[in-house]
């Protein structure tokens, strides 16, 4: 497991809000720092991965858990 120091539950939010929350999460942090986002919005991954593109954040892991949640872990540039 990766180590993080913020932790967001954006499951049951829809497009743009998971985006959006971890956008805030990440203005809030320090360079290096970990987030990890659970959501459950199909569309989270594309999402995630163009604005990571764009940021230079960087998406260190990204994979679904057995129910089915998108779990991700952003390290802030």
């Amino acid at each position: 497991m990766i180590e993080f120091n913020v932790d967001v539950d954006a499951t049951g939010l829809h497009c743009p809000l998971p985006l959006l929350r971890l956008k805030k999460a990440l203005k809030e942090m320090q360079s290096g720092e970990v987030v990890r986002v659970i959501a459950t919005d199909p569309a989270a991954h594309l999402d995630f991965g163009v604005y990571a593109e764009q940021t230079a954040n960087e998406i260190v892991e990204y994979f679904k858990d057995e129910e089915g949640r998108q779990i991700f872990f952003v390290r802030k540039k």
